[in-house]
């Protein structure tokens, strides 16, 4: 029998449907070729990008990072970043903002799960780096950091990298936890973490940060990450919590390389009240019409076995 089940403070459902259950290793997709002829991303080509906007280590020919701006942005800093209404119904500004490209690492063979965790570390300090950077320009109220692994996941390059986004709004996403977390005279989720870390869900867990399934999972083994410390944003981080970050998804990346997934890893922070963490999620399945009609996700893989999964 399945099990309908609520997010832990949205009014978001899922359908665990658990008569349409699989084995882990039947989620294991094939492993896809490098069809690419020409890497714009691959050292030597520099040239082929936009104009570089920072690398890590700093000034040096050998780098291990490298960021900027994307090719083909999605928005640009152009135009007129006030959001307006007309007849009513029609809202509407120009597609503002600053779309950038973070490379991992030089190695067009590596993903983000094969490196060290040094650099791990290093390529998640560089997302604070261009997150508080961008949030100084005018009109920016939010940079989303985001990364596509694979084709079902929306990648076109094959090359491993992330990317940032800022928006001349707050995401509606952002706005609906920050709401939803005012309901509490606590932080929901320090307590969600207190829960899970002694759940059938629980993944990981080390001196900073926890790891686990969350309840009502859109994603066959969909994972959180959050840092045991009540902190908002990445900027708030010591250099040990980010080594002890990098440690935590070196292994759950690992373990979704194990089945050849293709996945979506999500950097959540909000303005005033949202508990920092890491969303990522698998893209094994495919959303039909039952989950565009309803907003309601079925999910074939509980987050208990999931987590079993990630555990094992």
């Amino acid at each position: 029998m399945g099990e309908l089940r609520k997010d832990y403070i949205l009014d978001r459902y899922v359908i665990i449907a658990t008569e349409r259950a699989k084995r882990p290793d039947q989620f294991k997709s094939e492993a896809k070729q490098n069809k690419e002829e020409v890497c714009y991303f691959c050292p030597s080509n520099e040239h082929m990008t936009p104009v570089e906007i920072g690398r890590f280590p700093e000034f040096s020919n050998d780098w291990q990072i490298r960021v900027f701006p994307n090719k083909f942005p999605a928005v640009r800093p152009e135009g007129k970043a006030d959001i307006q209404t007309d007849n009513t119904f029609y809202t509407y500004s120009d597609a503002f903002g600053y779309h950038e490209v973070i490379v991992e690492t030089p190695n067009h063979e590596e993903s983000l799960a094969d490196l060290n965790e040094v650099t791990i570390a290093n390529v998640i300090y560089m997302f604070n780096s261009r997150i508080e950077e961008n949030l100084k320009k005018p009109d920016v109220k939010y940079a989303t950091v985001f990364k596509n692994h694979g084709e079902k996941a929306g990648t076109s390059i094959i090359h491993s990298h992330c990317q940032l986004i800022t928006l001349n709004k707050i995401p509606e996403n952002v706005l609906e936890k920050e709401k939803a977390i005012k309901k509490y005279d606590f932080c929901p989720y320090c307590s969600i973490i207190q829960n899970e870390r002694n759940s059938y869900r629980r993944c990981f867990e080390n001196s900073s940060f926890v790891s686990f399934t969350p309840y009502a999972s859109r994603f066959p083994f969909e994972v959180w990450v959050f840092p045991q410390r009540h902190i908002l944003k990445l900027s708030e981080f010591t250099k040990a919590e980010y080594m002890d970050l990098a440690i935590i998804l070196k292994k759950i990346l690992l373990k979704l390389k194990a089945l050849n997934a293709d996945y979506n890893m999500l950097i959540q922070y909000g303005i005033t009240n949202m508990h920092f963490h890491i969303e990522i999620c698998p893209r094994l399945s495919t959303w039909a019409g039952f989950e565009l009609s309803s907003g309601t996700i079925i999910n074939t893989m509980t987050p208990e076995n999931a987590a079993e999964f990630y555990r094992n």
